[in-house]
């Protein structure tokens, strides 16, 4: 079989299961024969072996199962870092971008105005993208990941060693297990689905990425709320508590913020335009 006809056959075989059936196609291609989009278009007519084909096959079958693309591939693009994933964390999403996006912009003023870099907790680190982006665009004097699953941080763990990144891991329920010191910033993209939403998402989604990480409780809150309340311990003052948060929270957190007594709290867009960061500092 040729790279067109192995190419076109993704195409259809995926066409039912996603719109964006070609893409996926063909980053699966990609993976399976190492071929470019120049070397595609250049010789589209390049025998594949039958030891290709059948890889390939196989990895369509499994996305026509739901699998998400990334676990099938083992890896996920964020912030121009590649990270591994699997069944144990959340898909590193563009739109967490912001989160991490805004707070660099944060330390970059925290670094500006004290001698001793920042020290930063990443609470539900999940795969790690978030810290580990973080610790490769600011210089830190102290990275934290704190996550409930063992499976999550081992993930984390391997982000952290193939990114070159030095981070210190803490398996805890939110702060339980965190040491009592003070952080110029903790960043979070906690679980903030509403429960009786779940079983509506994507299969992709809700069969095949870990429930822990997406189940806000029945509002969807749980987790803004307990870790608004408890950061205020490890909090320098002054110091900035960032979320991501759902297109339909920015009320519900801003108020949680200001019930609390913190200071200076906003949100922020994504790119698509819906309320995506929620950040407030303790007064």
């Amino acid at each position: 079989m040729t790279l067109k006809e192995l190419f076109e056959k993704g195409k259809t075989t995926l066409k039912d299961i996603t719109y964006e059936y070609e893409t996926d196609a063909w980053l699966l291609l990609e993976r399976v024969t190492g071929c470019t989009r120049f070397q595609y278009l250049t010789y589209p007519d390049t025998e594949i072996g039958s030891d290709k084909c059948d890889e390939y096959m196989a990895m369509l079958a499994k996305r026509v199962r739901h699998i998400p693309l990334q676990h099938i591939i083992g890896s996920q693009e964020f912030m121009g870092l590649e990270f591994k994933v699997n069944e144990h964390v959340l898909i590193p999403r563009q739109d967490t971008e912001c989160l991490v996006e805004e707070a660099i912009r944060q330390l970059g003023k925290v670094n500006s105005n004290c001698e001793a870099d920042a020290k930063v907790l990443d609470m539900c680190t999940g795969s790690g993208c978030i810290i580990i982006s973080i610790a490769k665009n600011v210089q830190l004097k102290k990275a934290v990941a704190v996550d409930i699953s063992k499976e999550a941080l081992d993930v984390a763990r391997v982000n952290a060693l193939y990114n070159e990144a030095d981070i210190c891991f803490v398996q805890s329920n939110l702060f339980e297990n965190v040491e009592d010191e003070k952080y110029d910033m903790i960043v979070s993209n906690p679980p903030y689905i509403e429960s009786e939403v779940i079983e509506g998402l994507m299969p992709e989604v809700k069969e095949h990425e870990p429930r822990i990480a997406l189940d806000g409780g029945e509002d969807g809150l749980i987790f803004y709320r307990k870790i608004i309340e408890d950061a205020k311990q490890y909090l320098v003052s002054g110091g900035y508590l960032i979320f991501e948060i759902g297109h339909n929270q920015r009320e519900a957190v801003c108020n949680l913020f200001c019930e609390n007594g913190y200071v200076d709290v906003k949100a922020m867009k994504d790119l698509a335009g819906l309320d995506r960061v929620c950040m407030a500092r303790l007064a």
